[in-house]
């Protein structure tokens, strides 16, 4: 059996900005929107599904109506506000391909 001295010791890739292509940037979000924004979509979808089925399975007419209230105007808003956030963390120095 080898000793441990004997095995190499691994090392971090060290980062070399002069090795890399043109159109290489290790600082740019691949697909171009903020991973953040996505994680937040996903986040306020499911709480918004869920606080509407809830609402829609209490079979109370005025909380059903309210939910409808909440899908009509909810929606739109979360869609903009965070389509607007995402324009403006967006890399506009280094788009997306």
């Amino acid at each position: 059996m080898a000793a441990p001295e004997d095995y190499e010791v691994p090392k971090a890739p060290v980062r070399d900005d002069s090795a890399l292509a043109p159109d290489e940037d290790l600082d740019r979000e691949p697909d171009g929107v903020p991973h953040d924004v996505i994680g937040f979509t996903a986040f306020f979808s499911v709480m918004l599904a869920m606080l509407v089925a809830f609402m829609f399975l209490t079979h109370n007419h005025v909380v059903q109506g309210a939910a409808v209230v909440i899908i009509a105007i909810a929606i739109p808003v979360m869609v903009s506000t965070l389509g607007k956030r995402a324009d403006r963390d967006r890399d506009h120095l280094h788009p997306s391909r």
